[in-house]
């Protein structure tokens, strides 16, 4: 876990936030965008005067973190059941996603990224099973990132007219392939950045941002995806909510959300999906379509009975 100061304007007070300092606890990937909408923030009358702590870390992780004490006004997270463990803990309000964005701040898609010029020839899912693929892939048990993965794999399968139990097996055979399981899924790509794997399973805003960090990287979108939603919220707890809730506000209008769609992630506001650069992939489900998260997370994410502490207990890893 990294936890940065960050200044986000300074003079007397104003607007919504006055002298307001607000903690950011956020996942790993959004880091760059958070990092350049604080500041515009704190030109913004209601960002006057607020400035920022910014602590960032795989999203299960961080959700954990502030359930056990860690200071949080705002959380942003890769996956609604991060959100939802605060509410349990009266972290969070229950209404959280009661606006017209249903919570959310960004969205995005599962991709492959691959060595430049894709020398193993990965076009999908069934390339990931192959003997000569090496996969990389965070711990679907610390990074909201892995759980959109396992999911977006699963769902594909179905998609191509698989049955659940051949869906599942599909996974198993995925994850027999995956060469190494980091916490987050920045750490995955460092790893992956770092020469390891033949593919990594990705956000592919987390794909844009290594190119243009000048990583040697291509990403191919997989006929069959699963449309990633990513929910940010205000912690009841926060001694500046009104503030917090501005900063929020602003993740959402225009201006911040050309700053997401910049980063590599699709637009919340449908006019800023620029249809050339983020092509709707053939076949894109959401999460709802496989149950919806309550469900998914018992079927597929319980420690003791669930599809992949299964899975990681054949493999002798880590359910943490």
């Amino acid at each position: 876990m990294l936890l940065l100061p960050a200044c986000g304007g300074t003079g007397e007070e104003s607007g919504s936030g006055g002298d307001a300092r607000l903690t950011l606890v956020a996942y790993s990937t959004p880091r760059e965008v958070y990092e350049e909408l604080i500041p515009a923030f704190g030109k913004t009358e209601a960002g006057t005067g607020v400035s920022f702590d910014q602590s960032y870390a795989a999203s299960g992780e961080q959700s954990r973190a502030v359930e056990s004490g860690l200071p949080a006004d705002i959380v942003a997270f890769s996956l609604e059941p991060d959100v939802t463990r605060l509410i349990e803990a009266n972290l969070v309000a229950p209404d959280w996603a009661d606006d017209e964005h249903k919570g959310m701040v960004s969205n995005s898609v599962v991709v492959l990224a691959v060595r430049k010029g894709n020398p193993k020839g990965i076009k999908g899912w069934d390339d990931l099973v192959r003997d000569d693929v090496e996969v990389i892939t965070p711990n679907p048990f610390t990074s909201g990132g892995a759980r959109w993965n396992v999911m977006a794999g699963y769902g594909a399968q179905l998609r191509q007219g698989k049955s659940k139990d051949e869906a599942v097996e599909y996974l198993r055979k995925l994850f027999h392939n995956v060469a190494v399981q980091d916490k987050s899924a920045r750490e995955s790509l460092q790893t992956f950045a770092g020469g390891k794997g033949d593919v990594l399973i990705a956000y592919e805003n987390e794909a844009i941002t290594a190119q243009q960090k000048g990583e040697e990287l291509d990403y191919v979108i997989p006929d069959e995806t699963i449309l990633i939603e990513n929910p940010i919220a205000v912690v009841s707890e926060s001694k500046s909510p009104e503030a917090a809730q501005a900063f929020i506000d602003y993740t959402r209008s225009e201006p911040a959300q050309k700053v997401f769609a910049e980063k590599g992630y699709r637009s919340i506001l449908p006019d800023l999906v620029d249809a050339e650069r983020y092509p709707k992939p053939k076949v894109m489900f959401t999460i709802a379509e496989l149950g919806g998260w309550e469900k998914v997370m018992k079927d597929f994410f319980d420690r003791e009975a669930g599809v992949m502490a299964d899975i990681q207990r054949e493999l002798g890893a880590p359910v943490e």
